[in-house]
C-alpha cells in the first residue's frame, strides 16, 4: 500500500472516530448533562459561563451547555434517519429507472425534475409551513427533495453498467431483474451512494437547523441547535454565549461529516467501476 493510500485510510479512520465520538456524546447526552436542560430559573437568567453553567444560561435561566448536549441527539439522529431513508428510496428508484428505461425511467425522472425545479430550502419551508412546525413535518419537507440526488446518481451508474458483459452474462444464466439489480449492479455504486450520504448528513442538519430557526421544525422548549439560535438572537448582545455555543456545535458537527465524505470519496476513488 502506497504512502498516499495509507494517509487516505488514516484520514478516514480519524474522521470516523470523530463521528463515533459525536454520536456517542449525543446518545449519552441525558447522562452527561450537568443541569436539567428544561428547568427555568429567573435568578440565573442570562448568566455568564461559570463552573455551574459551562456555557452560561439563556433568558429563562436554562443551562446552555445541557441544552447543546440534548440538542445533539435531536440534530444528529434526525439527520441520520432522514438521510438513510432518502438514500434507500432514491437509490432504489434510480436503479429501477436506469435499468428499465423507457416509460418507467421517464415517469421517475420527471417526478425528480419537478422536485429539483424548486430550491430545496424554499420548497422545504413551503411544505413545512403548510403542514405545521414539527420535526416529523420538517423531515418530510426535506425528504421530498433529498431522494432526488441519490436517484439521479444511481440512474446514471446503472445506465452505464447495464450493457457490460457481466450483466449480460447474468441475464443469460437465468437471473431475474431484481437479482441482477441487487447482486450485480448495486455493489458497483453503493460506495458512491454512501459517500454522498455522509455529505448529505451535514447538509440535512443545516436544513433542520434552518427550519427550526424559522419556527418550522423543532418547537420550543425542545432542545435543538437551530431553535436555540433563534430563541437567543433577540438578546445576542446581552448573552452572546447562548447563540455562539449551539452555533459552534452545529459548525463542528457539519464540518466533521463533510470532511468524512471527502475522505471517503478520496479513499474509495468514487466514480470508477468497482466490479471485479
Amino acid at each position: 500500500m502506497s504512502n498516499s493510500r495509507k494517509q487516505k485510510k488514516r484520514n478516514v479512520y480519524i474522521l470516523l472516530a470523530l463521528v463515533l465520538v459525536l454520536t456517542g456524546i449525543s446518545l449519552a447526552a441525558p447522562y452527561l448533562i450537568p443541569n436539567d436542560p428544561y428547568e427555568t430559573n429567573a435568578l440565573f437568567a442570562k448568566a455568564a459561563p461559570s463552573a455551574q453553567f459551562p456555557f452560561g444560561t439563556d433568558k429563562l435561566g436554562r443551562c446552555v451547555f445541557s441544552r447543546v448536549l440534548m440538542g445533539a441527539k435531536t440534530s444528529i439522529f434526525s439527520a441520520l434517519i432522514l438521510v438513510v431513508i432518502t438514500m434507500v428510496v432514491g437509490t432504489a428508484l434510480g436503479t429501477i429507472a436506469g435499468y428499465y428505461g423507457g416509460i418507467v425511467d421517464g415517469v421517475i425522472m420527471r417526478i425528480a425534475d419537478i422536485f429539483l425545479s424548486f430550491p430545496q430550502m424554499v420548497f422545504a419551508i413551503a411544505v413545512a409551513g403548510v403542514m405545521g412546525g414539527t420535526m416529523i413535518n420538517a423531515m418530510i419537507a426535506l425528504g421530498l427533495t433529498g431522494w432526488t440526488l441519490f436517484a439521479r446518481l444511481a440512474r446514471g451508474r446503472v445506465m452505464a453498467l447495464k450493457e457490460e458483459e457481466f450483466v449480460q452474462a447474468a441475464k443469460l444464466t437465468g437471473n431475474n431483474s431484481a437479482r441482477i439489480m441487487r447482486v450485480y449492479l448495486l455493489p458497483n455504486y453503493i460506495g458512491e451512494m454512501v459517500v454522498n450520504a455522509s455529505i448529505q448528513i451535514g447538509t440535512t442538519m443545516l436544513g433542520f437547523a434552518g427550519l427550526s430557526f424559522l419556527g418550522l421544525g423543532v418547537q420550543v422548549p425542545q432542545a435543538e441547535w437551530g431553535s436555540m439560535i433563534s430563541e437567543a438572537r433577540g438578546y445576542l448582545q446581552l448573552a452572546p454565549w447562548a447563540v455562539i455555543a449551539p452555533g459552534i456545535a452545529l459548525f463542528i458537527t457539519v464540518s466533521v461529516f463533510n470532511l468524512l465524505g471527502d475522505a471517503l470519496s478520496e479513499y474509495f476513488e468514487v466514480g470508477g467501476n468497482v466490479h471485479e
